[in-house]
């Protein structure tokens, strides 16, 4: 009678490094003393969780990948499967500078396996799905502020190729309803000139009203369970208003997962950047790293701030008096964080300092 062995991974570990793309994924299998192997698959879930428990049942799955036009689902499948998961941010993961000279997706995945095997990594904040649609909601609002801003500058650039200038009486009023009548009336010299800029105003007008049906949308948003009580905390923050609220929540899901004000400080970008060695000290401005979403507004925001609270208007005139107004209002913003996260963390009324 033959003694037949069956394969039994019970307490032993797997590092899976993947290097993901739209059509391909690069794995890579490591175990605790060696790498098993690094091969090409379709993008699909299914299939590497096959090849896993087919060939080590019982073992410890851990898998990671970078942080890219992927989003979560892959993570979420695996996740599913009983395959614990983390995603890396890119600028996070140790990378020799053989591996920097000669990239190949075969290279990355080895060192993501690599660098998960020796606990290098850390994986970022994964928001739950309804968490994502809600945010795409207001990053979608974001994008197309910019496409707005693209075709405005587009019409302006082609009323001053053909030097077309602008009123007096409407030049402080671009934009505004008379405004856009206004080069609606334009006529050029032939009709292809008219329709080229027809079809930037209509493309700003069909803009406009994909905008206004995002801002009704946000709203609602706001109004539901999941907001409606954090979203009326904010606004009573000097500075923030519904959409900003909305931002706020949308991106942070979640102010408990930080400790402590300099780490939420951090993922803004509130913080100077620095490069020291030895006696070398050099700190050249605000970071570079940031959520660019809750940086940009959280600027726009203390402007208005300055001119509410009378906390942060003092503060503001005594930095405007030793450095500028754009690097001070950096300092407000950071004082307008702290209040966000004050709001939040207590469920309380903002309640604006009074300077007698």
């Amino acid at each position: 009678m033959n003694n037949i062995s069956k394969l039994d991974f019970t307490g032993q570990h797997l590092y899976i490094g993947m290097d993901v793309h739209k059509k391909s994924w690069s794995v890579c299998i490591m175990t605790d003393h060696f790498e098993h192997k690094t091969f090409t698959q379709p993008p699909d879930v299914g299939v590497l969780v096959s090849y896993l428990k087919r060939n080590f049942p019982g073992a410890t799955y851990r898998a990671v990948y970078e942080a890219g036009f992927s989003g979560f689902w892959t993570h979420d499948r695996l996740r599913e499967y009983g395959v614990d998961c983390i995603i890396a941010n890119p600028a996070d993961v140790p990378t020799k500078d053989k591996e920097r000279a000669g990239k190949t997706d075969a290279i990355d995945c080895r060192k993501l396996a690599r660098c998960l095997r020796s606990g290098e990594l850390e994986g970022i904040y994964v928001p739950s799905r309804t968490a994502v649609e809600d945010r795409s909601l207001l990053r979608t609002r974001r994008s197309m502020v910019k496409k707005q801003t693209r075709c405005k500058n587009q019409i302006t650039s082609l009323l001053a190729f053909y030097g077309i200038h602008i009123p007096e009486d409407l030049a402080r009023s671009r934009w505004s309803r008379k405004f856009i009548n206004w080069i609606d009336e334009i006529r050029m010299e032939r009709a292809s000139g008219n329709y080229s800029l027809k079809v930037y105003l209509d493309e700003l007008s069909h803009i406009r009203r994909i905008l206004a049906d995002l801002n009704r949308n946000i709203l609602t948003l706001s109004k539901t369970a999941d907001y409606q009580a954090n979203a009326l905390l904010l606004r009573t923050v000097p500075g923030i208003s519904t959409l900003t609220a909305m931002t706020f929540l949308t991106e942070l899901n979640s102010i408990n997962r930080f400790s402590s004000l300099d780490r939420l400080a951090s993922y803004v970008g509130l913080i100077p950047n620095t490069n020291s060695s030895g006696e070398k000290d050099n700190t050249t401005g605000i970071t570079n790293r940031r959520n660019p979403a809750l940086r940009g507004i959280l600027i726009e925001s203390s402007w208005v701030a300055v001119r509410k609270d009378p906390a942060l208007m003092m503060a503001f005139n005594r930095l405007s008096n030793h450095m500028t107004k754009t690097k001070a209002i950096v300092h407000i913003a950071r004082k307008l964080l702290n209040r966000v996260r004050y709001v939040l963390k207590n469920q309380k009324e903002y309640v604006p300092a009074v300077v007698q």
